[in-house]
């Protein structure tokens, strides 16, 4: 009966790693028959599992969304995994999550056995947190957005824009996208015929939804850089091309999200579009990466670097 019972558990987490299997496949994993396999499946089954099965060539077993919650099989570094999400998720930017995630946090670290809590608690106390600041997203409009997307259906929704006027607007939602530090949504604006990024935490959702609607090309093939390029363009009142002369892999690495929009040039450079409220604060940024630079545009960019090389040497000279 032990040995069942194991079994019962590897093919639930074998059912748990992927969409579908063969019965061969299961069986192989397994080390039963076909046979073994079919009876497991009709055991879960009896305790509550939802397991569709079809036949065929493109057959097999899937786990469904049933009335009981398969028990989480996780390995030592997927457990880690959570656990350091979780505690990141507390200083999300999405409302109430902190709350919940730290319930379930501390659910999870009462189950742990003692090789694990060490190695978390390890991570923990290694670990410093810089609180998010901005504007928080109620996850009820992210859950109801990434369902118009899911089911291809026209968003219906109140926007506050920038000014504070709330409109009406109809779109037909293409991506969320998260920058390091808001959430945006990439659509296409029905009525003004282009596409738009909305601000996440200035949506509100009405019901219904609209028809639903054929997806489009993301603007560009890429929805993430339309989107953090769209942004940094209402953000920055001064923006700016720079070749860095770093492999792109490189800079990817000390660069967030929300510094710009960074495209590989060759093997050893890249181009970040960027900006700043100032050239001055352009020039102290962009010098603060420790890396050979060109600026590609804009002129006045460049003329502030003059007058700061300039200050420099002469900051640099013997005293007389």
């Amino acid at each position: 009966m032990l040995e069942t019972s194991v079994r019962l558990l590897r093919l639930l987490a074998l059912l748990q790693a992927r969409p579908g299997w063969s019965g061969a496949d299961l069986a192989n994993r397994l080390g039963v028959t076909t046979r073994t396999v079919r009876n497991d499946v009709e055991r879960l089954r009896v305790l509550g599992y939802e397991i569709h099965s079809a036949t065929g060539t493109a057959g097999g077993y899937r786990l469904g969304a049933g009335s009981a919650l398969p028990p989480l099989l996780l390995d030592d570094e997927e457990v880690v995994a959570v656990v350091v999400s979780l505690q990141a998720a507390a200083g999300s930017t999405v409302t109430g999550i902190e709350e919940t995630s730290l319930r379930a946090l501390t659910k999870l670290q009462r189950m742990l056995p003692s090789r694990l809590r060490h190695r978390i608690e390890a991570v923990r106390a290694a670990t410093v947190a810089v609180p998010g600041h901005g504007p928080t997203v109620d996850p009820d409009t992210l859950t109801s957005i990434a369902a118009t997307i899911r089911d291809r259906e026209t968003l219906r929704f109140d926007y506050l824009d920038h000014r504070g006027t709330e409109r009406r607007r109809t779109a037909e939602p293409h991506r969320l996208v998260f920058t390091g530090r808001r959430w945006y949504l990439l659509a296409w604006d029905v009525d003004r015929r282009d596409w738009r990024t909305f601000r996440a935490d200035r949506v509100r959702p009405r019901s219904p939804n609209g028809p639903r609607f054929t997806p489009r090309e993301p603007p560009e093939g890429d929805a993430a850089a339309h989107v953090v390029r769209g942004a940094g363009s209402s953000a920055w009142r001064h923006r700016a091309v720079v070749r860095l002369h770093a492999p792109v892999a490189v800079m990817g690495a000390r660069l967030t999200a929300a510094a710009g929009l960074l495209r590989a040039d060759g093997e050893d450079a890249c181009v970040l579009e960027t900006g700043g409220d100032s050239p001055h604060d352009l020039a102290t940024f962009l010098t603060s990466l420790d890396v050979p630079f060109t600026v590609l545009d804009p002129p006045e960019l460049r003329a502030h670097l003059r007058t700061l090389a300039d200050r420099y040497r002469a900051a640099a000279a013997d005293g007389v």
